[in-house]
């Protein structure tokens, strides 16, 4: 069996979390599991090298091009990041038994819409300022610097060793953000951007069919594994680590057992950890930055 620790995409780390579900939704042949003491992914394969799966499975322009989420895909409705209804049902309907229509149902629904007959964003697909504009412009931006990685490019990434490059990525890593006071540039590691992009696969959004503000603000909108302690306080993600390999199908099923609260139960499915994001604080409420750290549960 081929096997790799990951020291550069801890679980603590919230992309580094997406990134290595996101190589098992990239490679069906890749399975993830966690060290014991410092949560460090742990990528597995019986028959070949992980880091070599990932290179033969790596999407290329042609192939990001034609996800659902795309702005003018087989024109069918136009999806940049304001989404109005109709454009998002004509991309649903068209999407329909895609293989990667995940796309879109990981990053808005429709089964929440504004008093602008607007979609609702996932919290992973959150806005930005000037340039950063929606999810798909970001994963093609990123994807720029790796469009075709060699194995010791994405080696290097796995273990922590890769060059950042400057820019917000896909918009949402608290890793990416430096010193307020001199107001560093953001930097990011593009491999770990384009992984993370393709864990989204595994947290669908959903709602309750509810229209206008108040609908948005009071969590109508949810994506899998965002939950608060009641409608009315702000939202955390919860993930976990695990001691078992597991391939996608595997963490799919994990995610509906594991409870948060229940940590009992934990050590009966595998789970050794979990964290919940916290969200960035602006120095001002005009500030459209958004990032997640994390806290340990």
């Amino acid at each position: 069996m081929g096997e790799v620790i990951c020291r550069g995409i801890p679980a603590c780390w919230i992309n580094g979390w997406l990134a290595a579900v996101g190589a098992t939704v990239l490679d069906s042949r890749i399975r993830l599991h966690w060290t014991d003491h410092d949560s460090l992914a742990v990528l597995s394969a019986d028959d070949c090298d992980p880091v070599v799966a990932l290179v033969e499975s790596w999407p290329n322009e042609k192939f990001l091009d034609d996800l659902p989420l795309s702005a003018y895909w087989r024109n069918a409705g136009v999806i940049e990041r304001r989404v109005k209804l109709a454009s998002f049902r004509a991309r649903a309907q068209s999407a329909r038994g895609h293989p990667q229509s995940w796309t879109l149902s990981s990053t808005i629904t429709d089964l929440c819409v504004d008093e602008k007959d607007e979609v609702a964003h996932a919290p992973f697909d959150p806005p930005g300022p000037g340039t950063i504009k929606w999810l798909h412009y970001r994963l093609l931006k990123i994807h720029q610097h790796v469009s075709k990685p060699t194995a010791e490019r994405i080696r290097v990434s796995l273990t922590g060793e890769a060059t950042r490059v400057q820019g917000n990525g896909l918009g949402f890593d608290q890793a990416r953000i430096g010193s307020q006071a001199d107001k560093t540039k953001p930097w990011v590691d593009p491999v770990v951007e384009v992984l993370a992009f393709f864990g989204l696969a595994l947290l669908p959004m959903r709602g309750r069919g509810v229209s206008g503000l108040q609908g948005i603000q009071f969590g109508n909108a949810r994506q899998r594994g965002w939950r608060s302690p009641d409608e009315r306080r702000s939202m955390h993600f919860y993930w976990p680590a695990w001691r078992q390999p597991l391939d996608f199908e595997g963490i799919d099923a994990l995610l509906d057992l594991w409870d948060p609260v229940k940590q009992t139960q934990w050590p009966i499915i595998g789970v050794r950890a979990g964290w919940r994001t916290a969200a960035f604080e602006t120095d001002s409420p005009r500030d459209p930055t958004r990032a997640y750290g994390a806290e340990r549960l």
